[in-house]
């Protein structure tokens, strides 16, 4: 009985051994992946230093891309330009467009008729002028509220 258990606590302790190694084994290549990550992450952000020379030769080609766009922009510009007036310089040109609205509705059939008659009698409408109410005070908005 003596000799079995010592057996069996000698095979626990070199399992516990062997968990053991495995787990720093785990946690060393956990670490070291990390430290990996964390370089690789450097070496991103870690560019090539910037000199004088450097600088000057981007601006060069910078500046020269930047003219290039800009001429490229002013081409187009030109060849729109010369197809397509202003609103201001079509109306300027044509006094034709002043009436263009108006003929259109008309010959949709879109014609309005307002009866004038309704608008001449004014002076019957009963309105209250606020003038008139002796409690109005235009710079309070509360004093025109009828009581």
């Amino acid at each position: 009985m003596v000799m079995i258990f010592t057996l069996v606590t000698a095979v626990q302790e070199k399992l516990n051994e062997i968990v053991d190694q495995i787990k720093t084994r785990r946690e060393e290549e956990k670490k070291q992946k990390e430290k990996e990550a964390e370089e690789a992450e450097k070496q991103l952000f870690h560019g090539t230093p910037v000199t004088i020379e450097n600088f000057l030769s981007w601006k060069a080609k910078f500046d020269a891309e930047l003219l290039e766009i800009k001429k490229k922009r002013m081409k187009e510009e030109e060849q729109a330009g010369k197809n397509k007036l202003s609103g201001k310089q079509l109306f300027e040109t044509d006094h034709n467009l002043d009436t263009s609205d108006i003929r259109f509705l008309e010959d949709a059939g879109n014609n309005v008729e307002v009866d004038e008659s309704l608008f001449q009698e004014m002076d019957d409408l009963e309105l209250e002028d606020e003038e008139d109410d002796p409690d109005y005070n235009p710079a309070d908005p509360e004093s025109d509220l009828t009581d």
